[in-house]
């Protein structure tokens, strides 16, 4: 037996205790019963267990204490709490207590297996394979207590709530919380809530059955299935419309969905991470985001800090993300002059990470190769008188919308349009009056999301360029 997990079940209910104790016993797991929360902390003084399950309530007290109690006495140790149906600010409360999970009476062992199985492959994982955030580049004050809080999200299965400004790197964020998990080897599913029409969110986060609606062919899984066992994460979750919130919070709540067509609800196992970079407090307060999903969704937050926040993380951010596009392009790593560090420096980088990663992008695009100077920074002279009048043009905030990357790329489209206006799509022509090279204003095009399909053209233009 010492080779065998160890649970504690602590229940004052016989059936239940005896139901789950069976369950765990299949799964060749040596399981403990205690029905009272005494009982329960006598057992865990005298043993070491792998997991412990215990209902909310106790003849002599709440759960939630022995979910306080473990945490402070036997770190490390997964805790799952059984709470009854609709209960779920009982739930909420023991997930920001500490519990790693919970579920919801009567009990349902598509649900137990999964959890159990979970928590006893964190409980018997190394605790420096929770410990890999080297893609979080940086070593800050923020930064590393942004990285000790995704090594403890990352042994936890409670919801988290991303904020931050757009391009702070909430999505990577979301990725390493997974990465560190018990969930690593199942899929992390990525959804920009804002990028489905409403009319077709539904069948996209459940799935639908043959014959649901017109043009449905055949039985079709949703995100929600795509994830099963793994991460669910759902990104800019504040344009979710009213109505898909409704079905959001009971699949979080229940974790059940019903996929359109269906006439039955499937369990599924999914930790939902959540990001946006809206003000979700003032969306409740308008009415446009609901007031209980908010609650379910931000059980535990995860503030992303803007770049300005931590300046002295942008040397080696500028290094890293350069050295990661030239490692994707095949190409060797340009040096970074003075004058160019001191621009790079002296930005506000409104748009983040982001915003810096898009300028190196771009520079790489316009050097020579050997050396990224402050004039391949920017797309050209023109940008640059931009950028130097900004405040008169561009009002930048905190709450703006709108990064300064993203400004500058619309002022660049209505530049290249403009060209190609003028010298009647005339590529080569374009290029001269912008005073860049026709491979330049090729890759801009292609980056801008204006090129078509004109390899033939482009590639002759090429050639008698270098000629």
């Amino acid at each position: 037996m010492s080779g065998q997990f160890k649970c504690l079940v602590v229940d004052d209910e016989t059936d239940i205790r005896e139901l789950v104790t069976l369950t765990l016993e299949r799964m060749d797991i040596y399981a403990d019963s205690a029905g009272n929360l005494a009982d329960a902390k006598h057992m865990l003084a005298s043993k070491a267990y792998d997991l412990c399950l215990t209902d909310m309530r106790l003849p002599d007290g709440l759960g939630l204490e022995l979910v306080e109690h473990i945490s402070a006495e036997y770190t490390g140790l997964p805790v799952a709490v059984i709470t009854a149906y609709g209960s779920a600010d009982n739930a909420v409360s023991a997930l920001k207590a500490g519990a790693f999970d919970y579920l919801t009476k009567p009990i349902s062992l598509k649900q137990l297996r999964p959890l159990v199985e979970s928590a006893l492959k964190l409980s018997s994982s190394d605790a420096d394979e929770t410990k890999n955030t080297s893609d979080l580049i940086g070593d800050s004050p923020v930064i590393n207590q942004v990285r000790k809080m995704i090594e403890k999200l990352a042994r936890s299965q409670a919801p988290v709530y991303i904020s931050g400004e757009s391009g702070s790197g909430k999505e990577l964020a979301a990725r390493l919380i997974h990465k560190n998990s018990s969930r690593r080897e199942q899929s992390f599913v990525a959804v920009n809530c804002g990028a489905i029409p409403e009319n077709l969110m539904e069948s996209e986060f459940f799935g639908y059955k043959k014959g649901a609606f017109t043009g449905a062919a055949q039985d079709t899984p949703g995100l929600f299935q795509a994830a099963n066992g793994g991460t669910l994460f759902l990104d800019e979750v504040a344009d979710l419309p009213l109505p898909m919130q409704v079905k959001l919070l009971r699949a979080i709540q229940e974790k059940k969905v019903r996929t359109v067509g269906g006439t039955t609800e499937e369990a599924v196992n999914v930790r939902i991470i959540s990001a946006t970079h809206k003000n979700l407090t003032e969306m409740m307060a308008e009415g446009l985001f609901r007031q209980d999903l908010y609650y379910r969704l931000n059980v535990i937050q995860l503030k992303m800090p803007a770049l300005r926040d931590h300046p002295e993380d942008i040397p080696a951010l500028t290094q890293k993300l350069l050295e990661k596009q030239c490692d994707s392009l095949s190409m060797p790593v340009p040096t970074i002059d003075d004058e160019a560090n001191k621009l790079i420096a002296s930005l506000p980088f409104t748009g983040n990470v982001r915003e810096l990663e898009n300028m190196l992008e771009r520079a790489l695009a316009l050097c020579d190769g050997e050396t990224i100077r402050a004039d391949d920074l920017l797309m050209d002279q023109e940008a640059s008188a931009v950028t130097a009048n900004l405040p008169s043009e561009f009002e930048a905030s905190e709450s703006s919308d709108v990064s300064l990357s993203d400004y500058l790329e619309d002022i660049e489209k209505r530049e290249i349009l403009k060209a190609l206006e003028k010298t009647n799509n005339n590529k080569t022509a374009a290029a001269k009056l912008l005073g860049v090279s026709f491979r330049t204003l090729r890759y801009r095009l292609s980056k801008l999301g204006l090129s078509k399909d004109d390899s033939a053209e482009t590639d002759d233009e090429a050639s008698k360029e270098d000629a």
